[in-house]
């Protein structure tokens, strides 16, 4: 810059610049303000001769929109500040304003005198760098992004204000040392590594995001996006690095709750079971959004009940969900009891449906910790340091809270995560109200199906058995499987076992429809395969029921699966038949284990096909298995691999049947099946010859007092004296109607079981009909007296005619007898 000075006029013009000079003006101003010195420069730019300013104020100078008084004061701040710099308006020779970008510094003379040195160029002559310069400055200077340059050392060499304030270290305390000796809160390491990878490469680093907290915020974590980029001088020298970081917590927190809500979504509701949803709730906040989570319930949700609102101190909590981060959860007790004192933030949040917020918890600012001392000292000894807590609610109901605590965390729960926390409660909310409502339809579900099921297996002496029923999940419902065991005529039993399509309420009620009607129709003694085709009709009436009621094609149970047999212990012979049942297993008394190839048939509700029965011999003591799909079908098994299992878990048919069926269970059944799985074995017994006597008769009136004659006699053998007088009366009456009404050949035969059972055959298949004789009618009473004299009576049909059969209880020793259905081995 070349100074030129004359006793009337100075010179300043910057040159060596490539876009040319740049005229500066030069005004001295004495300590009043009166101009002592006026440039040429100045001439040209004012238009105003040195003689016409010369010895005048400056401020004559200016525009009239400028304030003198204003300039004055101004003046003297610059003699404090060591000068000023900025737009002045002022008023050319021919009168136009006119901008001058001036820059003020003191002078100071010998005689501590001070003068003023004016620095001026006309804004509209200034070139564009120029300005662009002065923006550059002002723009690293006041920018609200925060700015550093660093040497090579990674040493602060200059950063802006911004920088300065977000850390929380001054200018001066970073000039000359490194970020990792300012800043133990932030990963330093990280930084410095990208800072010399920068210096090593040249290739700028942009958006490099780190977490952490500073000196301004000690206890509130921030993220922040950094660039940086090298500096090089103009001989393509290294000067250093320069970054540029941005706060973006407020973005970082947004995308870390828009994840953590998105979790909650995914989590908070996989289950119908409400301890698991709330222990979901608890598991998703923890450590996320909070140190130490609780969720509490009222006793009645927690029994599918309606809760009662609005909640007072009488009504009881449970504890339903508590994760912590310290494993084992130390801070928790589990509560069980009334709702605690009013003044708690938990009780609180209970009886009117408000969230809490203690973003401290200090005795001194929360008087309802003074007056719990076991929770003083609980919040002393794990440092609890801030408190939300929730109601969950939905349908303007309460039905419990969630209570979060931070102890690790030093920032304090804040607005935006009592959102969060809301948030989580009204989705635990609506699926805690789903699970409380499906626990009481699944519970009345599964106590109409229990109560459905037999609650105890009648006791008969063909067979002994062992059964059991698992429901299937929540998720599933209840079924519609069944078993049954049906005493029969003769001694014999029928066992069924049936598969209701479909679950819920209808697959129950469907269900105790089909097993009455077994029970009517085995009464009947049909044999299997018509047992199954009148069972098929009944399906395809309701079925049609269920249509005409709908309107349009029945979305309920329209089809069942059953299997049914008939085992006779006298001839020890069993008759099965199917309706797209899976086949039964028969397990040797050596242990050898075959499933019955019995024809398949269609299942129940089909109807137009044909069933058939398949007929074989089991030896004494054969294990006849009887189950449901559910317990060959589960997750990841097919059919024949479940069959494969049960066929080794029904091993060993020597041991005790329940021993046999506790490991078909454990083998084949996980803890909440799939399906609902009906599953029933049965081990075969023999009555002994001793036990059976049975005579062929001819056609002749004269039989009836040998019939009596031989039933007497072997009443007596027998030891049963006592029904002698009963059961002789009940062979003449029998026998008496068979040679009257029916054909050869007749047989009479005496069972000694439980009940005493007198069977008379013949040939003929002409139903017996019992009838109420008038008094003037001298026959006719002889099914009257029969049905009189025993316990139950009864025709059945064989291939050869039908049997007539009637029981009577053996008062002499009936209670002998086991309950499962042996037999009793006394001398005859």
């Amino acid at each position: 810059m070349d100074v030129s000075e004359t006793p009337g006029a100075t010179d300043v013009t910057v040159r060596g610049d490539p876009f040319g000079p740049l005229p500066v003006a030069s005004v001295v101003l004495d300590r009043l303000g009166t101009v002592v010195r006026w440039s040429r420069a100045a001439e040209r730019m004012v238009g105003r001769a040195a003689a016409d300013v010369l010895g005048r104020p400056a401020t004559a100078l200016l525009h009239r929109s400028v304030d003198g008084t204003a300039v004055r004061a101004e003046a003297e701040r610059c003699r404090a500040d060591g000068g000023w710099g900025g737009r002045l308006p002022t008023v050319h020779a021919d009168g136009h304003r006119m901008n001058l970008y001036a820059r003020v510094c003191p002078m100071f003379g010998p005689d501590d005198g001070v003068s003023w040195l004016v620095l001026a160029s006309d804004d509209a002559q200034m070139p564009w760098w120029m300005v662009d310069q002065l923006m550059l400055g002002g723009m690293l200077a006041q920018s609200p992004i925060g700015m550093a340059l660093l040497d090579e050392e990674l040493r602060y060499r200059w950063l802006n204000d911004a920088l300065a304030r977000s850390g929380g270290v001054s200018r001066n305390a970073r000039l000359g040392r490194r970020l990792s000796e300012l800043m133990p809160g932030l990963p330093t390491e990280q930084i410095e590594e990208r800072m010399r990878e920068v210096l090593r490469t040249g290739v700028p680093i942009m958006n490099f995001e780190y977490h952490g907290r500073t000196v301004a915020d000690p206890h509130r974590e921030h993220a922040y996006s950094t660039s940086f980029f090298r500096l090089d001088d103009s001989a393509g020298r290294v000067m250093g690095v320069c970054y540029i970081v941005v706060d973006v917590t407020d973005r970082w927190r947004a995308q870390q709750r828009l994840a953590l809500l998105n979790d909650a979504s995914a989590r908070i509701g996989s289950s119908l079971d409400v301890m698991r949803i709330t222990q979901d709730l608890a598991d998703v906040a923890v450590p996320r959004l909070a140190d130490f989570v609780v969720v509490d319930l009222l006793e009645s949700v927690l029994r599918g009940e309606e809760p009662a609102q609005p909640v007072t101190g009488r009504s009881r909590i449970r504890r339903a969900g508590q994760q912590s981060v310290l494993p084992g959860c130390p801070e928790s007790v589990a509560r069980t009891g009334d709702v605690v004192q009013p003044s708690f933030p938990a009780a609180r949040c209970l009886t009117d449906g408000r969230p809490v917020l203690e973003p401290v918890l200090d005795a001194a600012t929360n008087p309802w910790i003074v007056l719990d001392r076991p929770r003083l000292a609980k919040i002393r000894r794990f440092g609890f340091r801030s408190l939300m807590v929730v109601p969950i609610r939905t349908r303007g109901v309460v039905m419990g809270v969630a209570t979060f605590v931070r102890r690790v965390r030093p920032d304090p729960f804040d607005e935006d995560d009592l959102l969060i926390a809301q948030e989580f409660a009204s989705r635990a909310a609506v699926w805690v109200d789903n699970a409380r409502r499906y626990t009481r339809e699944h519970a009345a579900a599964l106590t109409l199906q229990r109560s459905l099921l037999p609650h105890s297996l009648p006791g008969q002496t063909a067979v002994e058995v062992a059964s059991h029923y698992r429901p299937a999940d929540e998720s599933a419902g209840v079924g519609g499987d069944w078993f049954d065991v049906i005493p029969l005529s003769g001694a014999r039993v029928g066992l069924v076992v049936g598969d209701v399509v479909g679950h819920g309420l209808h697959a129950a009620a469907t269900m105790g429809r089909l097993r009455t009607a077994v029970h009517t129709l085995a009464g009947l003694d049909l044999p299997p395969d018509e047992l199954l085709a009148h069972l098929d009709d009944l399906v395809i009436r309701l079925a049609d029921e269920e249509e005409s009621a709908a309107g349009n094609i029945s979305t309920a149970v329209l089809g069942a699966t059953c299997v049914f047999a008939v085992y006779d212990p006298v001839s020890r012979r069993c008759t099965l038949a199917r309706a797209g049942h899976p086949p039964p297993a028969v397990v040797s008394p050596g242990g050898t284990v075959d499933f019955l190839d019995l024809p398949a048939g269609p299942p129940l509700g089909l109807g137009g096909l044909p069933f058939e029965s398949a007929e074989l011999e089991l030896a004494e003591g054969s294990l006849l298995a009887l189950y449901t799909d559910g317990l060959v079908e589960g997750r990841g098994n097919d059919v024949d691999a479940g069959l494969r299992r049960l066929c080794m878990a029904l091993g060993g048919a020597d041991r005790p049947l329940e021993e046999i069926r506790d490991g078909v269970i454990k083998e084949l059944l996980p803890d909440r099946p799939e399906d609902d799985v009906a599953f029933l074995l049965a081990r075969t017994h023999a009555l002994r010859a001793e036990r059976v006597a049975s005579w062929d008769l001819p056609l002749d009136p004269a039989v009836v007092a040998l019939a009596r004659a031989h039933t007497a006699r072997q009443l007596v053998a027998w030891g049963c004296g006592e029904e002698v007088l009963t059961t002789e009366l009940v062979v003449s009456e029998l026998v008496t109607n068979a040679i009257r009404y029916a054909t050869e050949p007749i047989r009479l035969r005496l069972i000694r079981d439980r009940t005493l059972i007198c069977e008379v055959s013949d040939g003929s298949s002409t139903s017996p009909r019992l009838r109420h004789s008038r008094t003037t009618d001298e026959g006719g009473r002889g099914l009257f007296l029969v049905a009189q004299f025993t316990q139950r009576w009864g025709a059945r049909y064989t291939p050869r005619g039908k049997t007539i059969w009637a029981e009577q209880p053996l008062r002499s020793f009936d209670t002998a007898l086991p309950s499962w259905g042996g037999f009793w081995d006394a001398p005859v």
